[in-house]
């Protein structure tokens, strides 16, 4: 499988959406803050993204 890459772009959620609790680890929570501030997004947009984006590439084995 080529290597894929996660590209942020300015889209903003419109619709219904959810709150939803997760526990991380710490370091994966600074390195959001990292990546919210270089990219002018919220760490909300940030988790998002990368969600959809796993979602959308996600292969299940079995």
């Amino acid at each position: 499988m080529a290597e894929k890459k996660l590209k942020i772009s300015s889209k903003k959620y419109r619709g219904e959406s959810a709150v939803v609790s997760v526990r991380l680890p710490v370091e994966l929570v600074s390195t959001l803050d990292e990546i919210a501030a270089q990219t002018g997004r919220t760490r909300n947009e940030i988790m998002q993204t990368c969600i959809e984006f796993a979602v959308d590439n996600l292969e299940i084995e079995g």
